[in-house]
């Protein structure tokens, strides 16, 4: 039951990407010169500091991403690249975060703390408060934890959306937006290849960043991340079977929470995004020889 719902989705997605492309040839007169290019970000915390290396890469080899969708941490990244901000000042606030800029402990009920200071931070990097105003069309991914659904934001402001998708259950307390509950779209949209499908993404480029170490958990949060990460690698994942490309950094090594290995962890992105490389530039050339 559950396979063929996930299959009943994908061919829904899959037909809807090509309604939007079909509509976008039909509006610009003819076909495009080149595919439209999506990137879905992953979660992963302070891991998700690679994605920079990525950004990094694929603009040095002139690959133009004309779409994103972020989960998580990658809501938070994503949104900082589809606004504008450049990879160097990325890179800047990278070394600089720390847990106290997006969260503070105040124990309660529902988490162990609140995350609104996520848009302050996010507010630093950008004058950019709505999905309207980015330069590159985004989408983020939440989960509604009452419906138990993926929930993609590509309207309105980004700050409500954005928390939602960095609540992580039990860390973070929910946060209500729209007569929502929302938690951390890695729930229910671990890679969130379906947002930039839904944006009319030609050729989807997944960056998945595997959760890994803190086998000997030492604090509550690490107790949580190790849990949630046995319970997705015992699911089958149905992301890898929408992703064209899948790139995935080797950052299992760091802990949720450590930001002090940002180099590395930027480094882990290149190397994993130049290895994709060959296999970026063959479906390129694929997608422009069909059209």
């Amino acid at each position: 039951m559950w396979r063929r719902r996930v299959n009943t989705a994908i061919d829904w997605i899959r037909g809807a990407r090509e309604k939007m492309r079909a509509r976008r040839v039909s509006e610009s007169g003819g076909a495009q010169d080149r595919p439209r290019i999506g990137l879905a970000l992953s979660g992963g915390f302070a891991r998700g500091i690679a994605h920079i290396g990525v950004f990094r890469v694929l603009h040095a080899a002139g690959i133009q991403i004309d779409c994103m969708a972020g989960t998580s941490v990658g809501s938070f990244i994503g949104g900082a690249y589809c606004a504008g901000v450049t990879l160097e000042g990325m890179e800047s606030i990278a070394r600089e975060t720390r847990f106290s800029d997006f969260g503070r402990w105040t124990p309660s009920w529902l988490g162990l703390a609140t995350n609104k200071r996520l848009e302050t931070h996010f507010e630093k990097m950008t004058p950019v408060r709505t999905f309207e105003e980015m330069t590159t069309p985004f989408a983020i991914a939440a989960t509604d934890l009452r419906a138990g659904v993926a929930v993609y934001y590509t309207q309105g402001a980004v700050g409500p959306a954005m928390r939602g998708s960095c609540a992580y259950p039990g860390l973070f307390v929910p946060v209500q937006y729209e007569g929502r509950m929302l938690v951390d779209g890695f729930l229910t949209a671990p890679v969130p290849v379906e947002g930039v499908m839904l944006l009319g993404a030609d050729i989807v480029i997944a960056v998945n960043l595997e959760h890994g170490g803190v086998e000997n958990p030492r604090t509550v949060g690490d107790v949580i991340s190790r849990s949630f990460s046995i319970i997705e690698g015992k699911v089958e994942i149905a992301w890898r079977r929408q992703a064209d490309v899948i790139i995935e950094p080797d950052v299992r090594a760091y802990a949720w929470d450590d930001f002090t290995h940002w180099g590395e962890m930027i480094t882990a992105g290149e190397v994993a995004t130049l290895r994709a490389l060959p296999q970026i530039r063959a479906l390129i050339a694929k997608n422009r020889a069909n059209r």
